[in-house]
């Protein structure tokens, strides 16, 4: 994974920059990585097919599958061959996905949810909706009438609704979480995780308390899940990390220590690696350029559900690339 953030392009509206971008890209068969960026950022991919890595995650992916990135995070695609898609990117500036998800039952479902795939296959009908719905958003941001930044918000806030929907079918699954039970331990093993990441990091800790081999536990997680159980936990860990670190005053060595980080500078440095810049810039620029208002949201523990655990606007105007404070 890449640490150096020369990659990046972080949205800025002191630069001008839009806090949403609707657009249609396309990438060549063979790995690509796109720019790290603090959008949220979905996928509609219409044509084409291979592998994504989000973080340390890998999944596949095919035509007609929407795919959900979270600020900060490092993509790569592997496409078989060219890839064509609708890419939808919006910052906290725009919608706040901790907000609205919490008026709407099911955030964590979407984003930032280290026990499922971020990625949703849709059939014809479902195709047909979504389709509609970005065609929408796109109009508005092309032809900017009257209330355009109204009715873009009113799209988009369709668009999450019908994906959150489509992945979580039952009213049981908003209220605990979307997870892939195809294999019977996933369930016990997300509880576990939720009681102890914050003081239990080592896979071994949770096979034994599911008496399992840490072997046979790597094994599951990793074939069902798509990544090591040693990466989930550092993802649930993260996940508070931004929590804290965007919605309190709290030094940096208080917040590592909340998720079981004695040493401040290790802590630092596994921050660094998964966003691409220390706590302490991702604090002070997030709060900059969102004047303060991510201060306003009461911490409590930033559970994955309801609250999730990080706060979340298209034309082609230039952004700005980051290359300077706390890399």
């Amino acid at each position: 994974m890449p640490t150096d953030s020369l990659n990046t392009a972080l949205f800025d509206p002191r630069n001008g920059d839009e806090p949403l971008l609707v657009q249609s890209v396309q990438y060549d068969s063979g790995p690509q990585e796109p720019e790290r960026t603090n959008y949220f950022s979905i996928y509609l991919i219409r044509s084409g097919e291979g592998c994504f890595w989000a973080d340390a995650g890998c999944h596949t992916f095919a035509a007609n599958t929407l795919l959900f990135f979270v600020p900060y995070q490092f993509i790569r695609l592997e496409p078989k061959r060219s890839v064509q898609a609708d890419l939808i990117q919006f910052h906290a500036n725009f919608l706040c996905v901790e907000t609205f998800h919490s008026e709407v039952g099911c955030a964590g479902i979407l984003f930032n949810d280290p026990y499922g795939a971020p990625k949703i296959e849709l059939d014809g009908e479902e195709l047909q909706q979504v389709d509609q719905t970005i065609v929408n958003l796109h109009r508005e941001q092309t032809q900017r009438g009257l209330a355009h930044t109204e009715a873009s918000l009113a799209y988009l806030k369709v668009l999450l609704i019908l994906a959150t929907r489509l992945k979580t079918p039952s009213g049981e699954a908003c209220r605990t979480g979307a997870i892939d039970t195809r294999h019977p331990v996933l369930g016990p093993l997300r509880e576990l995780v939720e009681q102890h990441y914050t003081s239990l990091h080592s896979p071994a800790d949770y096979a034994r308390l599911l008496h399992m081999t840490p072997k046979t536990l790597g094994r599951i997680v990793r074939e069902q899940l798509g990544k090591t159980l040693t990466d989930l936990i550092r993802e649930r860990i993260l996940t508070r990390a931004k929590w804290e670190l965007l919605h309190t005053l709290k030094p940096v060595k208080h917040v590592a220590r909340e998720v079981g980080f004695a040493d401040e500078l290790y802590f630092s440095r596994m921050f660094k690696k998964a966003t691409g810049f220390s706590p302490l810039f991702f604090r002070q620029f997030e709060t900059e350029i969102r004047g303060g208002s991510n201060l306003s949201m009461l911490s409590a523990d930033a559970p994955i559900q309801p609250a999730g655990a990080n706060s979340d606007t298209s034309n082609s105007q230039p952004r700005r690339t980051a290359r300077s404070a706390g890399r």
